[in-house]
């Protein structure tokens, strides 16, 4: 089975910075695109950055500047570094991403259990 285990989410003030790590783990033969989401209550899922397995990126526009996502291949990792945190950044994180853990079966998405980020003073 395959899993996404996330974590570095927590509580701090406007203007500081977080770093989020996703560890993929379990059978995987390979890895596509990672992703970081969020999602307040009553508010859809939102894609916040994305990566491609070679290393393109895109990110939404209200984190453009601030946030940068990255990965390390060889630890089936992906990271989003966060910083001028602001309140309007509060939301669960959710890691994505698109596994494919035998040759002969399809790729899949995977998702992670979701860490908190709060941003107040």
């Amino acid at each position: 089975q395959v899993q996404l285990v996330e974590s570095g989410g927590g509580l701090v003030q406007p203007g500081e910075s977080l770093r989020l790590s996703c560890a993929a783990s379990g059978s995987i033969f390979s890895i596509n695109a990672m992703g970081w989401y969020r999602q307040v209550p009553g508010k859809q899922r939102e894609l916040v950055a994305g990566i491609s397995s070679g290393g393109s990126t895109n990110y939404a526009d209200s984190v453009k500047g601030r946030f940068t996502i990255s990965r390390d291949n060889a630890k089936n990792t992906v990271y989003l570094q966060m910083n001028s945190l602001k309140p309007e950044d509060t939301a669960v994180y959710y890691c994505n991403a698109d596994i494919q853990y035998v040759p002969w079966v399809p790729s899949r998405d995977y998702w992670g259990q979701g860490t908190q980020v709060t941003v107040s003073s």
